[in-house]
């Protein structure tokens, strides 16, 4: 079934919402909807065509099979899996696969998510600790071209934030297929010392589709927020708690399954898996002329994963833990000056990152049977910015900016010798590097109705402090090249926008981007390593259409041309770089307590390998929702996956080996496949 036969059975599903808005119409109990997000009129206030806002009445009204596809309210963004429910999602954006989040920044409530020198990945941004109806807003922001964004800033950057209070309590129950179970209880007491109290608890188990493990998914989630008036502004004070246990399905090779060995919903090693934690708490005081946030993170996460089964060894298998624990301290603020046609900006960022271990080990069936590497390191980072907004005319402005990033790195082995007899004492040290970065744009208000902009700035990623200072290889033992600490992104945008009486908002986009260094998996490591340097170019197009004040459409269309800008005899094609995604959805209501969406998310091929001889196939999915509200009660129905497609999620391209095949292991497809079809009912209280 392709996109269009799809699409068109999706407009079938819409056309039937229609009619019964149309019948709702004829009996007069329309509700009229007020949307906060997506409708905001940003002419005037954006300095690029590639940002926006998403508040909660566009997030409640999403199908979500995961917490993690909150990520894909950002236009063109791509949330999908490679193994289990607890593990970070693997994200796509503007060409990259941004594996884990090695080029995007997000942040929850100011605080980063993005994990730097991280036991899985460089960047790992793990959502699972976000409940999403206490979401108030998502602003996004595409490109290096923000001055307050800093590290993992090239192809763009996400900033949820939590709300002080909810207008009222709820209570909610999630069941669906394979035991999944959620429960949520969220409310705000006022008049709680000299303020208000903002509390939530979420649990959620589940067991999966897989034929041969359980996922035995069991999370829980916990908020505490007290805000109160403070000077001009408003003081906070937020904690959040978050655990999480779980078995996981990896990928599996293409192999495995044309031979009959096992089926999709196979694994190749049933003890995979891991569990994870993060406690957080956080101040923050934020007015009309000045932020401040300070924060402190405990982390920890064990992560079991066997990519390429009995390549490296026959006997025992290849399977590995990623150990990471660590604090984080932090803090970040700025303060506007207003001048008579202009505004100037200071900014300043800290961040340390206390690691007490980021270790990898050899095990099998999660038994540990030696250590490859096991290191403490310290990485702090701090940054000034400063930025002046300049009404030139009425209509013609320009946003100036420039950020310098200070790094330091401190890494130590916690051993001498590991299980390949390699001395690792050589691998420590230390290393400390600084960045300016310039960023800035020209926008020009046509009319209340248009505006244009240009933009231009450099950002960059870190890269992770081990491999600034390791100089023998864990594993051969041989001689190794230090890496980059931090490496450049150069980016540049043209946009339109245009805001029509709030029926129409759309904006056109386009873009370049280069990178002095890739991070790109490794599939027999484990992790993300420095690559080549690399270029893309690209087009953005996003519509939102209320075409009645009870039905909205929404259409986001992007088309990349990613490439490695070294000539190499291997190719130039970027491993996972996606070339087009589309997404579409048609949000109703009808009758004043009735309401639904339906929505569609295809993403293009895309090359697994240099010289683009291996493709993934293209992937296409439908998820729809209905609810139905009785007073304080509410009913919601969630088809996840509605055709049941068997597309992928994720496809790479690399060596393993199963047993009885030959010791060079075999070159394959591994994929993960979507989700089956699962159907989701809550019942909900509000009180």
């Amino acid at each position: 079934m392709d996109i269009f036969f799809k699409s068109a059975i999706a407009t079938t599903l819409a056309a039937f919402l229609l009619t019964n808005i149309e019948t709702a119409r004829a009996n007069d109990e329309l509700e009229q909807i007020t949307v906060k997000g997506r409708s905001t009129n940003l002419i005037g206030s954006a300095i690029s065509a590639s940002e926006g806002f998403v508040g909660q009445e566009e997030i409640e009204v999403r199908p979500l099979l995961r917490t993690g596809e909150l990520m894909e309210l950002v236009p063109g963004m791509v949330a999908t899996q490679h193994s289990g429910s607890g593990k970070a999602n693997q994200y796509f954006l503007r060409g990259f696969n941004l594996d884990h989040g090695t080029d995007f920044a997000t942040f929850v409530d100011g605080m980063p998510v993005n994990m730097r020198t991280h036991g899985h990945g460089q960047g790992y941004t793990d959502l699972n600790f976000i409940i999403p109806e206490l979401v108030e807003t998502l602003a996004y922001k595409k490109g290096p071209y923000f001055t307050e964004v800093g590290d993992f800033s090239g192809a763009g950057s996400a900033f949820f934030s939590t709300p002080n209070t909810l207008e009222t309590g709820m209570a909610s129950l999630t069941l669906g297929e394979n035991e999944y179970t959620r429960l949520l209880v969220a409310d705000s007491v006022e008049k709680v010392a000299n303020g208000s109290l903002l509390y939530a608890v979420e649990k959620q188990i589940y067991q999966g589709p897989w034929h041969d493990i359980d996922e035995d998914v069991s999370k829980i989630n916990g908020l505490i927020k007290h805000s109160q008036k403070l000077s001009d502004g408003i003081l906070s004070f937020t904690l959040m708690a978050y655990d999480n246990s779980w078995n996981s399905a990896d990928q599996i090779p293409q192999r495995a399954v044309t031979n009959g060995n096992i089926d999709e919903l196979g694994s190749i090693d049933t003890s995979l898996g891991g569990d994870s934690s993060r406690y957080s708490a956080s101040a923050a005081w934020d007015s009309a002329h000045a932020s401040l946030t300070a924060y402190f993170i405990e982390y920890d996460l064990n992560l079991f994963s066997n990519f390429t089964y009995f390549l490296d060894d026959p006997i025992n298998g290849d399977q590995f833990e990623q150990v990471d624990e660590r604090k984080v301290y932090g803090a970040q603020g700025h303060y506007h000056f207003d001048h008579k046609q202009s505004r100037t900006t200071l900014g300043f960022e800290t961040r340390i990152d206390d690691i007490q271990e980021v270790g990898l080990y050899k095990t099998t069936e999660r038994i540990r049977r030696g250590t490859v590497r096991s290191d403490e390191v310290t990485q702090s980072s701090a940054a000034l910015y400063v930025r002046n907004t300049f009404d030139i005319t009425p209509k013609l402005r320009t946003n100036i900016g420039i950020r310098y990033d200070y790094f330091d790195f401190d890494v130590a082995s916690l051993i001498d010798l590991n299980i390949n007899n390699v001395n690792l004492n050589d691998n420590n040290g230390s290393h400390n590097e600084g960045l300016v970065s310039v960023k800035g744009s020209i926008t020009y208000q046509i009319n209340d109705l248009f505006e244009v902009y240009m933009a231009a700035g450099q950002g960059f990623h870190s890269n992770d402090a081990r491999g600034t200072t390791t100089k023998v290889d864990p594993n051969s033992g041989e001689t190794t090249t230090p890496v980059d600490a931090l490496v450049r992104s150069d980016g540049a945008e043209l946009g339109i926008r245009v805001d029509l009486d709030d029926s129409v908002n759309a904006s056109l986009a386009l873009w370049q981007l280069s990178l002095d260094s890739e991070l790109l998996f490794v599939g027999d490591a484990g992790n993300t390593e420095a690559s080549r340097p690399s270029k893309r170019q690209g087009l953005e197009l996003t519509a939102y259409y209320r075409m009645t004040d009870n039905l909205s459409f929404d259409l986001e269309y992007s088309m990349t041309d990613s490439e490695f800008s070294d000539p190499r005899p291997e190719g130039a094609h970027i491993p996972g770089a996606i070339d087009q995604v589309l997404q579409m959805g048609v949000s109703a209501s009808f009758s004043d307590t009735g309401y639904g969406s339906i929505r569609v998310r295809h993403f293009g091929e895309r090359p697994l390998v240099e010289d683009n001889s291996v493709q993934s196939d293209a992937s296409t999915v439908v998820n729809a929702l209905l609810g139905k509200r009785w007073g304080a009660y509410e009913l919601k129905l969630e088809v996840l996956n509605v055709f049941d497609s068997d597309a992928h999620d994720i496809d790479y391209f690399y060596a393993s080996r199963l047993p009885g095949e030959a010791s060079q292991g075999v070159e394959d497809i591994h994929y993960h496949i979507i989700e089956p079809r699962t159907v989701r009912v809550t019942a909900s209280y509000r009180f």
